[in-house]
């Protein structure tokens, strides 16, 4: 015989219990906040209970996280994504908790951990704006630049890209990071000798911020390591290495393009900043080895990695911007060719290929459909203007200066030689001559001149293509 169902609770009970449930959400979440106060309350025990003066066997315990402490504080690193829980956890001061983590723990799977949270939680304007301008939490994450766990590094690296991204706080993290030279010394050393690409890829990130919002910063970086120290280390002591900015860059861009080649972006952009100013330049070019090694792998880049003779025009939008720092960088050590040896005279013609090559894709891709005589009015034409476009322009400005640069060195034999070799076929010529007019008029004419000589066929053919050109031969 079934037993009697048990009666319902009483209308008042049940509400109560309802209304409690909610009062514990979290916002409009359904996280529950006595929940999260158990797991910060865990986390206040932990750092309580480490002691500073602790025996080897105690130190070996403290850099293990308990499994069911762990699963608890990851579900909060998920949680803290919501605005709502990063909110709720700012109301409850646990940045402070986290800081306190971070000054003590030695578990480096913790300070990870508690990093990663606030890099979460720094993705909310207001509470990005709290925890820069909390001074002493600003300095122990910029400690945490210092340490050797990699998987802190990445989450530190992560949480400095975004305040550095937020507008009213970005000169705070500039000038904290001026205040302590010791963390050049450790992004170069992470730059030159870690195997991480993930890490490699931010802490280039942050560099490239760094160098793009404070100009003074970038040279002072540049100017670290290339005057050696008066003091001469004394005997017995370990000599600390130099760090010059340029060789680690181009270590961490070797390790990033072992892995994939697309994540070299970052690291070419950076390049092309240093070439902004004579300092930047002259660092690249003042150490023969440094410079040949960055040309050779831009070099390389252009002629061999990307924007091939296979690939489909399209690619160019996907690889314009780092395109446009490669070229931007070969072009600025182009012009300082007469004081370095590795820059010969024979690259030029590959480098001719190459840029033609971009050139003819940005042809391609700029082709739109629909040049019907309704489609382009002048409303059309200004919704057309998109932020691909305006890159691809930028990439068109750096490819015309280099091209026509490099069009003013040649000289007969290489024009023999291109001719030859295929580099400056008709097709090829009639290309560049579509981009570098009218701008370049003088250069093209100088290059008709030679080309006569050498092929005067060729040559007519090409004038009566291009009408406007006004060459006496």
């Amino acid at each position: 015989m079934d037993r009697n169902p048990s009666p319902p609770l009483p209308g008042g009970e049940k509400e109560e219990e309802e209304e409690a449930a909610a009062e514990d959400c979290i916002g409009s979440t359904m996280y529950s906040k006595h929940w999260l106060f158990g797991v910060l309350s865990g986390l206040i025990q932990i750092v309580s209970s480490e002691n500073p003066k602790s025996s080897p066997e105690d130190e070996e315990q403290q850099l293990e996280l308990d499994e069911e402490m762990e699963n608890e504080i990851c579900r909060v690193w998920d949680m803290s994504m919501d605005e709502d829980v990063a909110l709720f956890l700012q109301e409850f001061n646990a940045p402070g908790i986290f800081m306190g983590v971070l000054a003590k723990s030695k578990c480096p799977r913790l300070r990870e951990i508690c990093v990663g949270i606030l890099g979460n939680m720094a993705c909310f304007q207001e509470i990005c704006v709290s925890i820069s301008n909390d001074k002493n939490l600003g300095q122990v994450l910029l400690q945490c630049l210092y340490d050797s766990d990699p998987p802190t590094l990445l989450e530190t690296s992560r949480l400095l890209i975004t305040c550095l991204s937020q507008t009213e706080v970005a000169s705070v993290w500039v000038e904290r990071i001026q205040e302590h030279p010791a963390i050049y010394d450790s992004i170069c050393f992470i730059m030159s000798s870690s195997t991480n690409v993930d890490l490699l890829v931010k802490i280039g990130e942050v560099v490239d911020k760094l160098f793009d919002l404070d100009e003074k910063l970038m040279l002072e970086w540049i100017r670290n390591g290339s005057v050696q120290p008066l003091d001469q280390p004394q005997e017995g002591s370990e000599e600390q290495p130099v760090f010059r900015i340029v060789p680690c860059i181009l270590e961490a861009a070797k390790q990033v393009r072992s892995e994939n080649p697309e994540w070299l972006d970052v690291y070419m952009h950076i390049l092309q900043l240093l070439t902004t100013v004579d300092d930047g330049i002259q660092a690249i070019v003042h150490c023969p080895d440094t410079g040949k090694d960055v040309w050779n792998l831009l070099f390389d880049l252009v002629c061999h990695e990307f924007c091939q003779a296979g690939d489909p025009p399209i690619i160019l939008q996907e690889q314009k911007t780092v395109l446009a720092s490669v070229f931007s960088v070969l072009s600025a050590l182009y012009a300082s060719r007469a004081e370095q040896e590795y820059l010969k005279i024979e690259k030029d013609l590959p480098l001719i290929d190459s840029l033609i090559r971009v050139l003819q894709n940005m042809e391609q891709c700029q082709k739109k459909p629909g040049n019907s005589a309704e489609s382009n009015t002048e409303e059309t034409k200004k919704s057309d203007l998109t932020q691909d476009d305006f890159h691809l322009k930028i990439l068109k400005d750096i490819l015309c200066e280099f091209l026509s640069n490099i069009f003013q060195a040649l000289t007969k034999d290489t024009v023999a030689q291109g001719l030859k070799e295929g580099q400056l076929s008709k097709r090829k010529c009639s290309s560049a001559f579509q981009n570098l007019l009218p701008f370049y008029t003088p250069v093209v004419e100088d290059f008709i001149k030679i080309l006569h000589e050498v092929d005067k066929g060729l040559a007519d053919d090409l004038k009566e293509s291009f009408p406007s050109l006004k060459v006496q031969t």
